[in-house]
């Protein structure tokens, strides 16, 4: 009896225990329950979701950039099939082995290698990275066969930029290449989610908001290494607008094998439209270099070459214009009542401020006598133009011509037109501190001295002349057209301030003293009137690059061709209705007379006669034209029906 109250104590302890693990049970079983109401009712929503976005992914699609035509429809810029390696980073657990693996399997370069970093430290690590582009067949045969060992690297199907012209309308279509910081800083990033390449330079930069288009998206399901399954649903992309441009492929490639490799420009536009028919600047290159996934060496290789083949000399290059602007001097003359047509000056060769002062030569050793303005454009006195500088005054000479757009840019459609120099005395005192000075007058009286322009302001300056006041706005871009729809919209010609003057017989005297520089048998480019079916007027002009000594002669060549004058020449015709005015820009190239026009006979026989090369220049000229231009027929992506969208004119002879 005396251990029952041990037991008593002991049973007590037992059931204690026994509820205290009772109550744990059903504690923990209440716990899981609720663990499971909360995963089963309150947040089955969010877990689901949770769950589908590690199997259903949303991609954006970029759209099919717009194509780019010429002004017959012959394709200059299109869109070819792609194939590019992406990965995955958040399937793969070391991304240097497998960037290692792949290196082994297919050919990396260095260039691919950096920016893929680069862009694996910009983009979201859910973002598919991309490695390679335009993957060849017997890489992607590589990759697919070695897919199941390389989870997070997938392969997706994309398009490539492709101009089928290459280098021969490169500066005019410029190129699009891959989106860089800097190109972010100037766009609407959340625009081109789904794209990798934006317009760079020329019109695929000017107009890439018309051609990069909408993007689209696309609900894919992957399995868990992130390959694609299948696509569960998309949202189509919209494509780009097409261009149509006022170029014409068969004259520029007429201009391109004019200026036969030398360095320089041409520039032919429709006076009453302002169309630029033909832009050419030589050396070019080939835009197709910059969509390859090695662009950046292209572009390494391109930007340290010493001629500078990426630089746009059309609208870029600032050259003295030489006796080109002597029409608008004379013009000035007139206007001004400096001189009448009949007024003559006497020319000995040379002019002088003072008698013991230095001489400024003219072009011709021993002058050209007694000129007049028709005879001394005609010839491209110098001294006349002296005397005329002198009487007019550089403040009268640089309103008269900024009237012609001189100094200003033109407002072509472009990017990165330069606005040349018209130099005045309020520049001089605000750029030098310094007074203008008599001498520095004569230097602007034939073109030289400060005076710089572009080819296309004397395309547009001689336009100008040939519409007879009439200044047009140079533009590239033609019409657009909606792919889907097939729409097209034409752009309309502008005009800019014409040039009034207070007596309109002033243009006709200087016309017929243009078309003198052509047929009059001392005519300054008289050699390439030979067998001219049309009338035209021009003017040339040669640009000092070095400074003469004042006891040298204009004739003498230096030995060094950088040294060497530019050669130039603008023109129009037909004098009667002009259809194309011309400003050709031959760096070094010396004579305009001899080199530079026979360059614009070509591209206006082309033109105007519908021929690539008729006229053939003296073997001296060191210039030849090909016959046998490529023809719109023989272009791939021909656009049907163009010539009634877009009223395609026909220019043969007259």
């Amino acid at each position: 009896m005396a251990h029952r109250p041990e037991r008593l104590v002991a049973n007590r302890e037992f059931r204690l225990r026994l509820w205290v693990a009772v109550l744990g049970c059903f504690l923990i079983c209440g716990l899981l329950t609720l663990r499971l109401v909360r995963l089963q009712v309150t947040d089955h929503q969010n877990f689901t979701t949770q769950s589908e976005n590690n199997r259903i992914r949303i991609t954006a699609a970029g759209a099919l950039r717009g194509k780019i035509f010429d002004r017959n429809g012959v394709l200059l810029a299109t869109n070819d099939p792609s194939f590019a390696l992406e990965l995955l980073p958040t399937k793969i657990t070391d991304i240097d082995a497998t960037l290692a693996e792949l290196g082994e399997l297919i050919e990396l370069s260095p260039d691919e290698i950096a920016r893929f970093r680069k862009l694996r430290k910009r983009l979201s690590r859910y973002s598919a990275i991309p490695l390679k582009f335009a993957m060849d067949e017997q890489e992607l045969a590589t990759i697919a066969a070695n897919q199941t060992r390389l989870p997070g690297v997938r392969i997706s199907n994309s398009s490539t930029r492709s101009y089928p012209q290459g280098s021969a309308t490169a500066h005019v279509v410029g190129y699009t290449g891959k989106i860089s910081a800097a190109d972010l800083e100037r766009i609407d990033s959340n625009a081109y989610r789904g794209f990798d390449q934006i317009g760079k330079v020329g019109i695929e930069r000017s107009y890439e908001q018309q051609l990069h288009g909408e993007q689209g998206f696309n609900q894919v399901e992957t399995d868990a290494s992130g390959r694609t399954l299948r696509v569960i649903k998309t949202d189509a992309a919209i494509p780009g607008n097409d261009i149509y441009l006022t170029v014409d492929l068969q004259l520029q490639q007429a201009a391109v094998k004019a200026l036969a490799g030398r360095a320089g420009s041409v520039v032919a536009l429709q006076p009453a439209t302002g169309e630029v028919l033909a832009m050419v600047s030589q050396p070019d290159y080939d835009p197709n270099l910059f969509v390859s996934g090695n662009a950046s060496s292209a572009f390494g290789a391109l930007s340290s070459n010493q001629k500078r083949p990426l630089f746009n000399r059309a609208v870029q290059g600032q050259y003295p214009p030489g006796s080109t602007v002597k029409p608008q001097l004379a013009m000035a003359g007139l206007e001004y009542g400096v001189i009448t047509p009949s007024q003559q000056y006497f020319c000995p060769g040379y002019k002088q401020l003072s008698p013991n002062s230095r001489k400024y030569r003219d072009w011709k050793r021993g002058g050209h006598n007694h000129t007049n303005m028709r005879k001394a454009i005609a010839e491209s006195c110098d001294v006349f133009f002296y005397e005329l500088a002198l009487s007019l005054g550089v403040d009268k000479i640089h309103d008269f011509l900024g009237l012609f757009g001189l100094g200003e840019t033109t407002g072509l459609d472009i990017i990165g037109e330069k606005s040349g120099l018209l130099p005045s005395r309020g520049w001089k005192q605000a750029m030098y501190g310094e007074p203008w000075y008599r001498g520095e007058t004569l230097n602007i009286g034939i073109g030289q001295g400060f005076m710089l322009t572009t080819p296309l302001q004397l395309a547009v300056a001689t336009a100008t002349i040939a519409n007879r006041g009439e200044r047009p706005k140079p533009r590239l871009a033609r019409a657009f057209s909606d792919p889907i729809s097939d729409e097209r919209q034409l752009t309309l010609p502008e005009q800019m301030p014409p040039v009034v003057l207070r007596d309109s017989s002033h243009w006709q005297h200087t016309v017929q003293a243009m078309t003198d520089v052509l047929q009059s048998p001392s005519g300054s480019a008289h050699r390439i009137s030979t067998n001219m079916p049309y009338t035209a007027a021009g003017k040339t002009g040669t640009s000092q690059v070095f400074g003469l000594d004042p006891d040298s002669e204009y004739g003498e060549v230096p030995a060094e061709e950088r040294l060497r004058d530019h050669a130039l020449f603008v023109a129009f015709a037909p004098i009667e209705k002009p259809e194309i005015a011309i400003a050709v820009v031959v760096e070094h190239g010396g004579s305009g007379g001899r080199i530079a026009a026979p360059i614009a006979r070509t591209v206006m026989d082309a033109w105007l006669l519908g021929t690539a090369g008729t006229y053939q220049p003296s073997s001296n000229a060191g210039i030849r034209a090909n016959a046998n231009s490529t023809s719109a027929s023989n272009n791939q992506g021909e656009s049907p029906n163009l010539s009634a969208a877009l009223g395609s004119e026909a220019h043969h002879a007259h």
